[in-house]
């Protein structure tokens, strides 16, 4: 479904991701996963026309959609859950997913299902986005990218500042909605639980790939086990 190949991108004169080649196939949880300042977030960037890459290419279901804008990629099937979920604050639960349906293309927004998934949020549908909680505010971060009906999805370290139980939740709900046939590439620094509900994982630091594979090999890795699994 995605394939990066040869991805090369430089923030001013500074080189920072390297030749990167990544696949995702329809239907699977893929990982990303790294420390801080391994370069994360400027991939995903990247996949969405937020950052120029200096040479590589991004398909998408066979289509090159390097450079096009961030607009367009959310129309051709693919929706973006980022690292500090932007929200609206000062508009309500509503208004920010009526504004998550603006680029759907045919069909009716599915409040329905979008309420069923997160019951909470139709409790505070009239509610202003920044007097959420941080786990309703990451629900309603997820929620408003699932309105545009996307073949994909992509999650910035939708963990981040999460209690524990929380954690559980949103993990619980990536897994769902990959059960019900989304594609997810997930970004993430909790790699225990990344790596327990994905398929396969990269693992990124200092702007390149160093290791892959399905993620039981990668939970059974020295290398992975020693710089993030503290063991």
């Amino acid at each position: 479904m995605l394939a990066v190949t040869g991805l090369n991108v430089f923030h001013g004169n500074i080189h920072v991701i390297w030749d990167l080649s990544l696949h995702v196939e329809r239907g699977e949880i893929v990982t990303l996963l790294g420390s801080n300042g391994a370069g994360k977030t400027t991939v995903v960037e990247t996949l969405f026309g937020l950052n120029r890459s200096a040479s590589g290419e991004i398909n998408f279901l066979g289509e090159n959609i390097s450079g096009i804008p961030a607009f367009e990629i959310v129309k051709r099937g693919i929706a973006f859950v980022p690292e500090k979920r932007e929200l609206f604050p000062k508009m309500t639960v509503h208004e920010n997913l009526e504004l998550g349906a603006f680029g759907r293309e045919g069909g009716h927004p599915e409040y329905e299902r979008i309420f069923e998934l997160f019951p909470v949020l139709h409790e505070r549908k009239s509610q202003l986005a920044g007097t959420l909680s941080g786990g309703e505010q990451q629900m309603l971060a997820i929620a408003r990218s699932l309105m545009a009906a996307p073949k994909m999805l992509v999650l910035d370290e939708p963990s981040l500042g999460l209690s524990p139980k929380l954690v559980e939740v949103v993990f619980e709900t990536i897994q769902r909605l990959n059960g019900e046939g989304l594609t997810i590439l997930l970004v993430e620094q909790n790699v225990r639980h990344a790596l327990e509900i994905s398929h396969r994982g990269y693992v990124l630091e200092g702007g390149r790939i160093v290791n892959s594979g399905t993620s039981s090999e990668l939970l059974d890795d020295a290398n992975v086990k020693a710089a993030y699994l503290g063991m």
